[in-house]
């Protein structure tokens, strides 16, 4: 009660799960993001598609048994791809099964005009996206036709898609292929998904920008969380052979060969400018 009071209490949706405490949107979510507005110069080339692999799963169990209202984060998924469209590049969008891509709308910045120009875009495409099966059996082939695979984060990255098989096919197709890697946040949990049947990690000795565990182990004492974690991203990655970047939920954003990362949120911006000029430096005629 007295954390409800305080506004410290995770919030009761209608479904039984639960969405961040109003302390916790007063201080991780703003209405508006720092998307830059950048001239960059068109990409006109053949490899102008990339690959967004959003979940389409909302709750994610605590340890504690409670439900944490999740999916993709929109503003670590809506601001790279800004900057990436605004490069020259369009995206498909997919999920696991097909079914439709999940954001965290709780964190939906209402009053940032260019993030809800691009939502609305691609609306229809997060509400019937391709499966990766069909991506798998239909698309890999075009392998010309790609520039990159984007993985966004929120923690509902972390539910279906470190084990689903036919990411880590895809992910390993793009490293085979010379294409980059995009991922943000809770984002690399997908990495996972390369380590299915006995497979060797792809990303052991990669330095990566990662959401880091010591930040979600704090944040249900302001409700941002209804509980613990069920499991640690950052340690299983270190333990996999990942070099972490970064030690703080901050703008850290990462370069690693074919591999571009960022560690939260706050790294949006600057992740969508870092992928943007590297695929506008690379793809160059």
């Amino acid at each position: 009660m007295l954390k409800k009071l305080l506004g410290l209490a995770p919030k009761l949706e209608r479904d039984g799960s639960y969405s961040p405490s109003k302390i916790a949107l007063k201080l991780s979510t703003s209405s508006k993001t720092d998307f830059e507005d950048i001239q960059y110069e068109q990409y006109q080339g053949k490899k102008s598609k990339i690959l967004v692999v959003f979940t389409e799963q909302k709750d994610m169990i605590m340890k504690n048994g409670k439900k944490f209202s999740t999916g993709n984060h929109p503003v670590e998924a809506l601001v790279p791809m800004l900057h990436l469209r605004n490069a020259g590049f369009k995206f498909e969008i997919a999920t696991s099964s097909g079914k439709p891509a999940v954001l965290e709308m709780w964190a939906f910045p209402n009053e940032d005009k260019q993030v809800q120009s691009i939502y609305n875009e691609y609306k229809p495409h997060l509400e019937q996206p391709m499966r990766l099966r069909d991506f798998v059996e239909n698309s890999m082939s075009d392998v010309g036709s790609y520039a990159a695979v984007f993985i966004p984060g929120g923690h509902g990255a972390m539910l279906g898609l470190p084990e689903d098989e036919h990411l880590g096919k895809i992910l390993n197709w793009a490293h085979d292929n010379d294409l980059y890697t995009l991922s943000i946040c809770h984002g690399p949990s997908a990495f996972l998904a390369t380590t299915l049947n006995n497979q060797k990690f792809l990303y052991t000795g990669y330095e990566m920008a990662v959401f880091p565990d010591s930040v979600d182990k704090n944040t249900p004492m302001i409700g941002y969380l209804p509980g613990h974690m069920p499991w640690g991203l950052s340690e299983r990655l270190k333990k996999l052979g990942a070099k972490l970047a970064n030690k703080k939920a901050d703008a850290t954003v990462c370069l690693d060969r074919k591999l571009i990362t960022g560690a939260s949120p706050s790294a949006s911006n600057a992740l969508g400018k870092l992928a943007a000029n590297t695929l506008l430096k690379e793809l160059k005629p």
